[in-house]
C-alpha cells in the first residue's frame, strides 16, 4: 500500500504546483487543521512554562523549597523527562493508528492537564506545577511522532520543506506568543496567577476545536503489535534509526540542536536577571527575538534551498551558532551598570542591548537553516511503515541531550560560571560536535561546498532540471570542463549522485577523502588498472541496482581546449550491465574559470557577478538505454551545450 494518500493525478498537480508559496498550505485542509492544532498546542506549552518560571524567578516567596537559579533548568529536565520514558511507545501507537485520531487524543488529555496546572497557579503549589509540568511533557511526547509522521503523508516531496519549515516557523511563534502571553499574565499583580489558569485552559479547549477538523491518515503498520516495554522498545527504536547511517546520524544533529536551543531557552530569566538587570518584561523580548530568528531561518530555508532538502544549509547553520554565541560571550561583558532592574523601554535605549538581541537573532535565524533540512531528510529517508518509530527514536535522543543539557547548566551555574561562560561554553561544544559529525559524513560538507560556490561565485541558470529523476536509477552523462563539474552537479540535484571519477582524484589527501566518504566510484583505463576498471563497473551496477543515480563524464578527462572530447564507451558498459535510463546533460560557462584548464584562467567575481560567473545547467530528455551510443550521447550533450562553452 502507497504511504501517500493523495491520489496519482493530485499528486502530480501539487508536485506542479511547488513553485507556489509555502503559505498556500495554510488554505488547504490537509494541512491548516494539522498547523493550527501543533502551532496551539506549542503556544500553551510556553504560556504555562513561561508563567511558572516567571513566578518561580520574580515571587520565589510564594513557593515554599524552590531554588529561583536552578527552577528554570529543572521545569525543562521534568518536561522532557516523559520524552526518554514514553517515546518508544508512542511511536509505536503512532505507527499503528489514524494520527487524527491520535491528534484528537492528546487535545483532549491536554484539556485535563491544564485543569492541574490552573489549580497549581491558583493555590501556589508548585508539586501541583511540577506535576503538570511533566504531564505537558507526556502530551508532547504523544504527540511528536504524530506531528512528523503526519507531513510525508499529506505533503508531496516538492512541499516537504515548505511544509517543514511552516511548521518550525509556527512552533516558534507559538513559543513568542505563548511566552508574551505567560510573561504578561504572571506579571499581573495580584490576580495573574488566577489569570494564568483560565488561559491554559482556554487555549487547550480551542486547540482541541482545531483537532476536530484534522483529516483521517491511513495508519503506516495496522497489524503492527505494541510493545509496552518501554526499555527494550527503545533499543528496538534506536537499532531501526542506526539501521541508515545518514539518518541516525541527522537525529544526532537535530538532538544536538535541542541540546544547544535548551540551554539559551532554560537560561534566559536568569541572564535578564543577573547579566541585563532587567525585568521580566524583557525576558518576553528575548525570547521574541529569538522566536523571530528561528522563524525566519526555517521560512528561508525553501528559497535558500529551491524547495528541495538541501542539507548543504546544515553547516552553515552550525557556523553561524557558534559565531554568534560566541559573540553573545563577549557583548554579555559589555554592558552597562545598571542600579535597577530595566524596563524595556530602557533597555532598548542602551545600543549595547541591540547587539544583544542581533546575536540571538542571527543564532536562531542559523539555527533554522540548520534544523529544517534535517528533519526533511529524515522524513524523506525513513522506511514510510517505520516513520513514527523513527521520529520515536529521535525523540528519546532529543529528550538525553536536553537533560544533559540541563544538568550540564546546573552544574556550571553551581559552580559559579555565569550564563554568559555557560553560552560559551556550548558554542565551542558546538564547534567540536558539528566537526564530528561532518567528519563522519562529509556529503554534509560536499553539499555546502556545492550550495555556497552556486550561491555566491556563480549564478547558475537550469534548463530542464525538473528531468533528473526525483526517484529511481538513471545513468547521467555530462561534458568535463573543470574540476568543480561535479559538485555544481551535485547542487542542482534533486538527490544523492554517485559520481565516477577519475581514481587520481582519490591520491590528493582532501578531496580524496571528502568524495570517498560521499561514494564517489574511483575508475581508471584499463592499461592503468584493469582491476579497478571491473570494480567500478561492478559498483556503478550495484549502486543502479538499489535505485540510485550514477553520473559519469564519458570524454574521461577535462577538456584542454573548451571543446568537448570524444565520448568513450565506458558509459556503454554500465548501461548493458544494468539498462536503466540515460539522461544527457551539458555544462556551459566554466571553461575560463580558474576552475579549468585554460591557460588565460583568472578568479570568478562573487561580489560582482559578470559574464564569467553566470552558469547552465542543461538537462535533455532521457533516453532509452537501448539506442544509446557513445557518438549519439556525444551529439546531444553538444548541442545542449550550445557554442557557449
Amino acid at each position: 500500500m502507497s504511504d501517500h494518500p493523495l491520489p496519482a493525478a493530485r499528486r502530480a498537480r501539487r508536485d506542479g504546483e511547488a513553485h507556489e508559496s509555502q503559505f498556500r498550505l495554510l488554505r488547504e485542509r490537509r494541512f491548516a487543521p494539522f498547523f493550527w492544532t501543533q502551532f496551539l498546542g506549542a503556544m500553551n506549552d510556553n504560556v504555562f512554562k513561561i508563567g511558572f518560571t516567571s513566578l518561580v524567578t520574580y515571587q520565589t516567596a510564594r513557593f515554599s523549597g524552590v531554588d529561583p537559579k536552578t527552577a528554570p533548568f529543572l521545569i525543562s529536565a521534568i518536561f522532557i523527562l516523559p520524552f526518554v520514558l514514553l517515546s518508544a511507545t508512542s511511536g509505536q501507537i503512532a505507527d499503528k493508528y489514524d494520527k487524527a485520531m491520535l491528534t484528537r487524543f492528546v487535545k483532549t488529555f491536554e484539556i485535563a492537564v491544564m485543569l492541574v496546572g490552573g489549580a497549581g497557579f491558583w493555590l501556589h503549589s508548585a508539586v501541583l506545577l511540577y506535576a503538570c509540568t511533566f504531564l505537558m511533557g507526556v502530551h508532547s511526547t504523544v504527540f511528536g511522532p504524530v506531528k512528523y509522521a503526519y507531513l510525508p503523508q499529506h505533503l508531496t516531496n516538492a512541499e516537504l520543506v515548505g511544509g517543514n519549515g511552516m511548521v518550525e516557523m509556527g512552533t516558534f511563534v507559538a513559543i513568542l506568543v505563548g511566552t508574551i502571553a505567560g510573561g504578561a499574565a504572571a506579571g499581573l499583580p495580584g490576580n495573574g496567577a488566577a489569570v494564568l489558569a483560565c488561559l491554559c485552559v482556554s487555549v487547550a479547549l480551542i486547540g482541541r476545536f482545531a483537532s476536530a477538523f484534522v483529516p483521517p491518515s491511513t495508519p503506516s503498520q495496522p497489524e503492527l503489535r505494541i510493545n509496552w516495554n518501554p526499555v527494550s522498545e527503545t533499543r528496538r527504536n534506536l537499532k531501526l534509526a542506526r539501521g541508515n547511517r545518514m539518518v541516525f546520524l541527522s537525529l544526532l544533529g537535530i538532538s544536538w540542536l535541542w541540546f544547544v536551543g535548551a540551554t539559551f531557552l532554560a537560561s534566559f530569566f536568569n541572564f535578564a536577571k543577573d547579566v541585563l538587570s532587567a525585568s521580566p518584561d524583557v525576558v518576553t523580548v528575548l525570547l521574541a527575538t529569538f522566536s523571530v530568528g528561528i522563524g525566519t531561518g526555517s521560512l528561508l530555508c525553501e528559497r535558500l534551498s529551491k524547495r528541495r532538502i538541501e542539507i548543504g544549509l546544515v553547516p552553515l547553520g552550525s557556523i553561524g551558532i557558534s559565531v554568534f554565541a560566541v559573540d553573545l560571550y563577549f557583548a554579555s561583558h559589555a554592558l552597562p551598570v545598571a542600579g535597577h532592574l530595566l524596563a524595556v523601554g530602557e533597555f532598548l535605549r542602551m545600543p549595547a542591548h541591540w547587539r544583544i538581541l542581533a546575536d540571538l537573532y542571527l543564532l536562531a535565524m542559523f539555527g533554522g537553516f540548520y534544523s529544517v533540512p534535517l528533519y526533511a531528510l529524515i522524513q524523506s529517508r525513513s522506511v514510510p511503515s517505520h516513520r513514527a518509530r523513527i521520529i520515536a527514536a529521535n525523540n528519546i535522543l532529543n529528550a538525553l541531550f536536553m537533560i544533559v543539557s540541563a544538568l550540564m547548566a546546573m552544574a556550571l551555574t553551581s559552580a559559579g560560571i555565569g550564563i554568559p561562560g555557560l553560552y560559551l561554553v556550548t558554542a565551542l561544544l558546538n564547534v567540536a560536535v558539528a566537526a564530528y559529525i561532518y567528519l563522519l559524513v562529509p556529503e554534509f560538507l560536499l553539499r555546502f561546498v556545492a550550495w555556497l560556490l552556486v550561491h555566491t561565485v556563480y549564478r547558475i541558470r537550469l534548463v530542464h532540471t525538473e528531468r533528473i529523476p526525483a526517484e529511481g536509477p538513471a545513468v547521467l552523462v555530462c561534458n568535463h570542463v573543470s574540476y568543480v563539474d561535479a559538485i555544481v552537479i551535485m547542487a542542482e540535484s534533486p538527490r544523492p549522485i554517485r559520481f565516477v571519477m577519475d581514481h587520481r582524484i582519490f591520491r590528493a589527501p582532501l578531496a580524496g577523502w571528502l568524495f570517498r566518504h560521499a561514494k564517489a566510484i574511483p575508475i581508471a583505463p584499463a592499461h592503468e588498472d584493469a582491476k579497478l576498471l571491473a570494480a567500478a563497473y561492478g559498483q556503478s551496477a550495484n549502486a543502479l541496482a538499489e535505485g540510485e543515480l550514477v553520473c559519469i563524464f564519458p570524454e574521461g578527462k577535462l577538456t584542454r581546449t573548451g571543446e568537448i572530447n570524444a565520448f568513450r564507451h565506458g558509459v556503454m558498459e554500465i548501461i548493458g550491465r544494468t539498462p536503466v535510463p540515460v539522461i544527457p546533460m551539458a555544462l556551459r560557462g566554466l571553461w575560463g574559470s580558474v576552475f579549468s584548464r585554460d591557460e588565460s584562467a583568472h578568479l570568478p567575481r562573487p561580489l560582482r557577478r559578470g559574464a564569467i560567473s553566470r552558469l547552465t545547467l542543461a538537462v535533455g530528455e532521457p533516453l532509452d538505454p537501448a539506442g544509446v551510443t557513445p557518438e549519439g550521447l556525444e551529439e546531444i550533450v553538444t548541442a545542449l551545450r550550445g557554442a557557449r562553452r
